[in-house]
């Protein structure tokens, strides 16, 4: 890990055989196409499974994209909400990285990715747990572990996996190219627990890969935005939420 960095800033490297990043259009049900890209809205998702309170909101600031990227058409038998399978055909992202390293395959996705924590100032029973270092502290650890909970690419289909590496180490396979567009993409959701409102809202984005890194907009950026439904917050408290300071001395007690 990075020596230099900020103590709310974690970079990993994130891989698995098979990536699915979908616009939340397409996520009721049967056929499914993934984004060229990884969406914030997945990589956020990621950072909370490897480490999460309520005190805190992840931000992703950026990702780099490793391999080349490759798309595959499988037929899949999803779970039908009334019981039994249907039958449905689902485009994988995956990829091929012949300069990279890798210990199980040169085919799958590969990306560093680099992200930070920020509190929840709308989670104010909650403020005696902002402890910068001990939040930072424990993400480094659940991070060396490879998580503190299952680790998907974008859907359940997708198993992936998580480790420190410094952002912009090794050769990516877009490092010369100096731009490409994405066109109109998913960026992330609005959840009320995050903004203080009681309203949910889908946020888009153009996204523009620059030598192999896509940069995030902050999600307060965004200028494209969709209602999707009125939604109340969930409530967090020191009733509820093991404080950081227990947190970490368990930590250490394990080790």
């Amino acid at each position: 890990m990075n020596t230099l960095l900020p103590k709310n800033t974690i970079e990993f490297r994130l891989w698995g055989r098979y990536a699915l990043f979908t616009d939340p259009l397409t996520k009721i049900g049967g056929e499914k196409c993934s984004y060229h890209l990884p969406t914030y809205e997945a990589l956020k998702g990621v950072c909370k499974s490897i480490y999460w309170k309520p005190t805190i909101i992840w931000v992703v600031d950026s990702v780099r994209v490793m391999r080349r990227i490759r798309t595959q058409t499988k037929g899949t038998k999803p779970l039908k909400f009334s019981g039994g399978n249907e039958l449905a055909i689902y485009t994988f992202l995956t990829g091929v990285g012949e300069n990279l390293k890798d210990e199980t395959s040169k085919y799958g996705v590969e990306y560093q990715v680099r992200a930070h924590f920020e509190w929840n100032e709308h989670n104010r029973e909650l403020e005696k747990d902002r402890v910068d270092g001990k939040h930072y502290a424990i993400a480094k650890r659940m991070l060396e572990r490879g998580g503190r909970q299952d680790i998907f690419l974008g859907t359940r289909d997708c198993q992936g996996y998580v480790a420190p590496h410094d952002f912009g180490e090794g050769k990516g396979d877009y490092d010369e190219i100096d731009e490409i567009g994405f066109g109109l993409m998913f960026h992330g959701f609005d959840y009320p627990d995050e903004t203080g409102k009681g309203e949910l809202y889908a946020r888009f984005w153009y996204p523009k890969l620059k030598n192999g890194v896509l940069t995030f907009e902050r999600p307060e950026d965004c200028k494209y935005r969709k209602y999707v439904r009125e939604m109340g917050a969930k409530t967090f408290g020191t009733e509820n939420v093991k404080s950081v300071e227990l947190e970490a001395e368990e930590l250490e007690v394990s080790i």
